[in-house]
C-alpha cells in the first residue's frame, strides 16, 4: 500500500501581483508544510507563453492564480495552458464578475475564490485538492458556467450589431468614443453637421440603442475599436 504524499512534496506556485497578499499566502502555506514558490509577475504581458512556461517548469501540483495581474494583464489566459499541463488551477481574485469566474472554470480552473473570503477558505481548498476531493459544489459551478454562456451570447449579439455599420458609420462611432461632438466630426470629415446627424441616427438604429452615450458604452463593453484609415 502506497504512503500518502507528504505536504513537503506538494509544490504550490503563487501567481499574484499584489505583493502583500502573495506573501500572506506564501507564509500560510509554508507554515502548513507545503513547498511554496512565488512567481514574479512581468510588467509586460505581450508574451504570456514565457510566463506560463516558467510556471510549468516549477512542476507544481497547484497554482494559485489571480485574474488581474497589473501590467501583465488578464490572468485568465493562463488558465487553459496550465490546466492542460495537468496542474490544478485555483483562481483567487478580487473580481466580482461572476461570468468571468465561469469563464475561468470553462477553461479548466478547479475553483474560483474571492480574495474577500477568509484565508482559511483558500487553505481548505488546497487541502481538499491534495486529498483528491472536490472543491466546488456542482450547483455553484453550473450557475457560474451558465452566467458565462449568457455573457458570451450577449457579447456575440452586440458584436453582430456593430458589424452592421458601414465603414463611414464605424468612423463616426470611433470619433464619438473619443469624445468628439457632431460639430467636431463634421469639421474633421469636411461634411455638414446634418450629414453627421444622419449617420449617427443610422448608428443608433443599427445598434438598437437610443443615445450616443449608449452606443459608445456598447462599443467599449465589447472592446470594439474603429477600423484604421
Amino acid at each position: 500500500m502506497s504512503q500518502p504524499t507528504s505536504r513537503s512534496q506538494i509544490r504550490i506556485v503563487i501567481v499574484e501581483d499584489h505583493v502583500l497578499f502573495a506573501e500572506s499566502l506564501e507564509l500560510a502555506l509554508t507554515v502548513e508544510g507545503y513547498d511554496v514558490r512565488r512567481m514574479t509577475v512581468p510588467d509586460n504581458g505581450n508574451a504570456p507563453g514565457t510566463m506560463i512556461a516558467a510556471v510549468v517548469r516549477q512542476h507544481p501540483r497547484i497554482v494559485l492564480l489571480d485574474l488581474d495581474l497589473g501590467r501583465f494583464g488578464d490572468g485568465l489566459r493562463m488558465v487553459a495552458p496550465l490546466a492542460k499541463a495537468g496542474i490544478n488551477v485555483v483562481v483567487v481574485t478580487a473580481s466580482s464578475e461572476r461570468p468571468r469566474w465561469g469563464e475561468a472554470l470553462r477553461y479548466g480552473a478547479r475553483t474560483v475564490l474571492s480574495k474577500s473570503r477568509p484565508l482559511n477558505d483558500i487553505l481548505a481548498a488546497v487541502r481538499r485538492i491534495t486529498h483528491g476531493l472536490p472543491v466546488m459544489d456542482v450547483e455553484e459551478r453550473e450557475e457560474l458556467l451558465r452566467l458565462w454562456h449568457q455573457r458570451r451570447s450577449e457579447l456575440a449579439d452586440l458584436e453582430r450589431r456593430l458589424e452592421l455599420l458601414t465603414p463611414r458609420e464605424a468612423q463616426v462611432l470611433g470619433h464619438l468614443m473619443e469624445g468628439h461632438t457632431v460639430h467636431d466630426i463634421a469639421t474633421l470629415s469636411v461634411v455638414s453637421e446634418a450629414t453627421v446627424r444622419t449617420q449617427v441616427k443610422s448608428i443608433l438604429a443599427k445598434l438598437e440603442v437610443s443615445s450616443q452615450i449608449a452606443a459608445v458604452g456598447m462599443a467599449h463593453h465589447v472592446g470594439w475599436r474603429r477600423p484604421s484609415g
